[in-house]
């Protein structure tokens, strides 16, 4: 059996609580924005200093950081690039990712030790257009989200072997081209292009043609219209050995304006998947539980997007919004004295069944028979927001794991 080099698990962060969770739960690299020029700006981002904290973090689990500058500067947000990207050099970031032509040539000029990754907004499409990239100085290219497994591979095989091929593999997918959209711009005044988007492809629309008599355009999917630009999230977990056969280095999770919880989740969940192909690789299916934690996120319905063709269930017409079926309950602080010490997230109560997240773990599940306060008064129930609570357990648990109850 030929050895195979795993390929990099790359998770989000839009805090350094996510950071955190994504080293913890298997990332081989996170990918953050600072302040300005990344593509979440409703993520809440990382200062310097933050930025400074994570790396420092990252680094000691051997784990790599990448920044992201991957929207298209105006000319007052250009001027001020040079200086923030002395700071990411200084810092010691891994790579920056950019699409930009002249934000790319800034990078080279002023962060000359950081390596650069070509982001998904260029569009990359064909191997003509990644060996241009990679003649500029781009160790790494992010491919195009219309892209086919298919395609892919003649993309690898027709670029140098250094260049790397990174590609999205789970998360939500925009409707658009490569994420290049106008119309938040359009709508709400707010630019994608520069992380601002609004998502108004989430929103419920009616196509009504007045000047055309008998040319009635039906798209009512219900009584309140349809959501003709939703498309469904990609889950791509089943197709690990495809994904590795394709030339693909790097395996991207979307959700840096997410939670913590869904970063935990994904990242072990695909790290999971990873190591379990990487070890058997003969006849290999996705373990159940695997495919069940990536229902346990909040999430739309799952889709291959075009990986293998045309996509099929590619958008849901009936709404826009997600579907929820677990919530965090509490996060694991501890273990003292027999009991695991605990931090309540949302109400629970003796008798209370929990889903156990735990880092680098299959999940398991047990049953809340005691439960008791700090001062070690027994209670029946945990009603105070980020109280306190020790609950009896036969052995520790990692702290920041994660305790999951099912939505009823």
């Amino acid at each position: 059996m030929a050895k195979i080099t795993p390929p990099e698990l790359l998770s989000p962060a839009g805090d350094l609580a996510m950071f955190k969770a994504a080293v913890d739960y298997g990332a081989d690299a996170v990918y953050l924005s600072g302040e300005e020029y990344g593509m979440r700006a409703s993520a809440k981002n990382f200062s310097l200093e933050e930025m400074a904290e994570g790396l420092k973090y990252a680094h000691s689990h051997g784990v790599k950081v990448y920044v992201t500058c991957n929207t298209l500067p105006h000319n007052e947000e250009i001027k001020r690039l040079p200086q923030y990207l002395e700071q990411l050099n200084s810092l010691g970031v891994d790579a920056i990712i950019a699409s930009d032509f002249g934000t790319i040539n800034l990078i080279k000029r002023y962060a000359p030790n950081v390596k650069l990754h070509i982001s998904v907004q260029s569009g990359i499409v064909n191997y003509e257009t990644a060996r241009a990239f990679y003649d500029m100085g781009a160790s790494r290219i992010v491919v195009a989200r219309e892209l086919s497994l298919e395609e892919i591979k003649e993309i690898r095989d027709k670029t140098p072997k250094d260049l790397e091929i990174e590609a999205f593999v789970h998360g939500a997918v925009c409707v658009s081209f490569s994420a290049r959209c106008l119309l938040s711009s359009y709508l709400t005044g707010r630019d994608a292009n520069r992380g601002d988007c609004a998502q108004p492809c989430r929103w419920s629309y009616s196509l009504v043609e007045q000047k055309r008599p008998g040319e009635f355009y039906d798209i009512t999917e219900t009584e309140n219209g349809t959501y003709i630009l939703n498309a469904n999230d990609l889950c791509m977990v089943e197709h690990i050995p495809e994904l590795i056969a394709a030339g693909i280095d790097s395996f991207k999770i979307e959700g840096r304006a997410k939670s913590h919880y869904y970063v935990a989740v994904t990242t072990n969940a695909y790290r999971a998947a990873i190591d379990s192909y990487i070890s058997s690789r003969d006849n290999w299916k996705v373990p159940e539980w695997i495919q069940q934690e990536l229902n346990k996120i909040s999430h739309r319905e799952y889709s291959k997007g075009f990986y293998f063709g045309k996509p099929k269930n590619a958008q849901t017409y009936k709404s826009g919004g997600y579907i929820r079926d677990y919530q965090v309950g509490a996060t694991v602080e501890g273990y003292e004295n027999g009991m695991l010490v605990v931090k309540m997230k949302n109400k629970f109560s003796k008798g209370q069944e929990f889903d156990c997240l735990e880092p680098g773990s299959k999940p398991f599940v047990f049953t809340v028979k005691k439960m008791y306060d700090e001062t070690g008064e027994e209670i029946e129930s945990a009603p105070h927001p980020e109280m306190i609570v020790k609950i009896p357990y036969p052995v520790p648990i990692k702290p920041g794991s994660m305790l999951r109850m099912k939505i009823n």
